[in-house]
């Protein structure tokens, strides 16, 4: 079923349609190197081959998983013996490239620069995480989607018609929405679900409905790789959620992940830092329940612990949003690395010894419990820092009331 040329392949249309990028380098006779990211099942080796045919070139290929050093030199050498004058550079692709080390990477560095390979990578990993940054630089990324429904059913009717064991048998699909489902934009668990449909058949006559898909897979439909790229697009989505107040959709995020397996510990993790980042001093108490989940889950585990998950997730989502404590620790941070190591005024600094009370450490310092209201005005920052303002307060209910303190105590310092 693995098409040979553009005009059979399914899906990618951005890529490969008419006027598309890949299509004009395939039909002017020459390629750069490019890696191509996207999840798996959706066309990379085969858009690799189709390309080392139309080109007619060497084609060679490396496994990430397998391959060493070693492996890459020798492949590189066969290529200079194989790259001829005014010929296209024979294509080398590496799948799954991502789990190349450094020094793997570091090998083809000079081959791709020099033109002595054509290098086609595929990763389901984000390539800036995962390829060092002079290989990257040397290639185009080229990102590819999971396939639509359209293109699976495509690809379900032409497997019907065209492959060779079931075009004869007599194939009638009734009903498409488990096997899209199950299939989660992947043409290879696609045919990998209709081959196990007509094994499991008499062999003869196959009807495709939900029913039988779901009682052949039993299996969750759900794609989630706790280590890929959509554990960081999920768990992105969920606390962009919380942040801007959708119970529902944090809802159905922390659902997403529960299915999918995810380690309620990652998830309560990223409860308590929302809690602070996003809530802030607008709930203080948010970060209290959020610890609160935190701790439930460690005691109790799963399933229960999806419910004080869920309590922590939909109080987190509802709250008033402030990030000024979060704002305020990056802005100092930003002082302390461009101003340096500024010096603690004398009179805050501590005086244990007699020479340090001699030289003036500690001296004229005000204890403010000594005066009314417990505030007195005096300088804390550093001499160089002293008219510094690093926190801001927002003016939602609870932090208004810590903004007019601070016009009380402070005056016109605290004015925005």
């Amino acid at each position: 079923m693995r098409p040979r040329t553009l005009d059979d392949y399914i899906g990618q249309k951005h890529l490969v349609g008419e006027g598309a990028v890949l299509r004009k380098m395939l039909d002017s006779g020459r390629i750069t190197s490019f890696i191509l990211w996207g999840p798996p099942g959706v066309g990379k080796t085969t858009l690799a081959h189709i390309v080392a045919n139309q080109l007619k070139v060497p084609f060679y290929t490396l496994s990430a998983v397998t391959s060493g050093v070693k492996d890459v030199r020798e492949v590189i050498q066969k290529a200079k013996d194989n790259n001829f004058f005014n010929t296209a550079s024979p294509i080398l692709f590496i799948d799954e490239i991502h789990r190349f080390s450094k020094s793997q990477q570091d090998s083809l560095l000079g081959a791709v620069e020099k033109g002595i390979v054509t290098l086609i990578g595929a990763t389901t990993e984000n390539p800036s995480f995962e390829v060092i940054r002079p290989l990257l630089s040397r290639c185009q990324l080229y990102v590819l989607n999971p396939l639509g429904k359209d293109d699976l059913l495509d690809l379900l009717h032409r497997a019907i018609t065209t492959d060779t064991v079931l075009s004869k048998m007599n194939i009638e699909v009734k009903e498409t929405g488990a096997i899209l489902r199950y299939s989660g934009g992947d043409a290879r668990k696609l045919l990998n679900i209709l081959e196990l449909l007509s094994d499991s058949s008499d062999g003869s006559h196959l009807v495709i409905t939900d029913k039988l898909v779901t009682e052949r897979l039993q299996q969750n439909p759900l794609a989630y790789d706790k280590n890929g790229e959509m554990h960081y697009d999920i768990i992105s989505a969920f606390i962009k959620s919380i942040r801007g107040s959708d119970p529902d959709a944090a809802l159905y995020w922390l659902a997403r992940m529960i299915e999918g397996g995810e380690d309620p510990r990652f998830i309560a993790r990223r409860i308590v830092i929302s809690a602070s980042e996003d809530i802030g001093l607008a709930n203080p108490n948010a970060l209290l329940l959020a610890n609160a989940a935190f701790d439930a889950v460690d005691k109790i585990g799963w399933p229960e612990g999806r419910i004080p998950l869920a309590e922590a997730v939909v109080y987190l989502a509802t709250s008033p949003k402030s990030n000024s404590a979060y704002m305020g620790i990056n802005s100092a941070l930003e002082e302390v690395r461009k101003s340096g190591n500024q010096p603690v005024p004398l009179h805050i600094r501590n005086a244990p010894t007699a020479l340090m009370q001699e030289l003036g450490y500690h001296d004229g310092y005000k204890y403010p419990h000594d005066y009314p209201g417990n505030f007195t005005p005096q300088q804390y920052l550093p001499n160089a820092l002293k008219d510094l303002r690093l926190w801001h307060a927002q003016h939602n209910p609870a932090e208004e009331k810590l903004y007019n303190r601070m016009l009380q105590c402070w005056g016109d310092r605290y004015k925005d």
